[in-house]
């Protein structure tokens, strides 16, 4: 089974909690046990697992990866001004994989699913999601 999330961005660079709208994907699928595949359609967006319980970490990654890969040194920058959102965005990866449980995500109590903006705002981002069953 296989939907698209959709979810806009309100600034550069942030991590926008999609767990949720995953979540309910996986309820619709009526799959029980299996995996869970998401890909972030896009070269300046990423999935990423992270803390939830805490905002600050979320600020956190975005500040690290701001420090590594600054904006405005890339030689990409000379074509629209991006280069950093790129290889933010390369460095994440666009996808991740997670365990489908009994019905639920195979997720701890203080991880949840994060698409990673870096090259905002956008009104629309898309992530597709696969829910593959056990055989």
């Amino acid at each position: 089974m296989r939907e698209t999330v959709t979810i806009a961005s309100q600034r550069r660079e942030q991590l926008l909690d999609i767990t949720q709208q995953v979540a309910a994907v996986v309820a619709r699928s009526g799959i029980r046990d299996g995996l869970v595949a998401l890909y972030a359609q896009g070269a300046t967006c990423a999935i990423m697992i992270q803390e939830n319980w805490d905002e600050s970490v979320q600020m956190d990654v975005v500040n690290l990866l701001q420090r590594l890969i600054p904006r405005g040194v890339w030689l990409h920058d000379e074509q629209d001004g991006n280069g950093d959102a790129h290889l933010k965005a390369g460095l994440v990866g666009p996808s991740e994989t997670i365990p489908l449980i009994d019905g639920r995500l195979g997720l701890s109590r203080w991880q949840n699913i994060f698409l990673c903006e870096f090259d905002g705002p956008r009104r629309e981002r898309r992530v597709v999601c696969t829910v593959i069953a056990d055989t």
